[in-house]
């Protein structure tokens, strides 16, 4: 599996409302960050902190031009590290990623799905919350 390459095909697919903040998310950004807290209403995702009304994006995604293919864009997230468990998750499958068009996966991988999931899997270990 590659690394990430910013591609921003998850961020962008999920960005308009697919994506949910988890108590936890909503308990520390209402404390420590502010500024993301008033993007949230009723516990969803993303909301305008002016007139209230959902975003159709994220609006800590951010839009770059790639440094050495000006036609390719690549994208950065403003609060990564404190970003909602939906994006922290991510991905969790590889049908997911092959659903997404996530450019991480390798051609091999999409041959032998099982043996790349355990591979996802292993990748994401600390990302994700164990239910052992």
């Amino acid at each position: 599996m590659k690394e990430c390459t910013q591609c921003g095909k998850c961020c962008v697919k999920y960005a308009d409302g697919d994506l949910s903040a988890s108590d936890n998310d909503l308990d520390m950004w209402k404390l420590f960050r502010p500024d993301i807290a008033e993007y949230t209403k009723g516990g969803l995702i993303w909301f305008s902190p002016q007139n209230g009304k959902r975003l159709s994006f994220c609006p800590f995604l951010r839009e770059n031009i790639h440094p050495d293919q000006a036609d390719k864009k690549l994208y950065t997230c403003d609060i990564y590290h404190d970003r909602p468990e939906d994006c922290r998750f991510y991905p969790v499958t590889i049908q997911q990623m092959l659903n997404d068009e996530c450019e991480m996966l390798e051609s091999n991988e999409v041959l032998e799905p099982v043996k790349a999931q355990a591979t996802l899997d292993r990748l994401m270990k600390d990302s994700r919350p164990s239910y052992d």
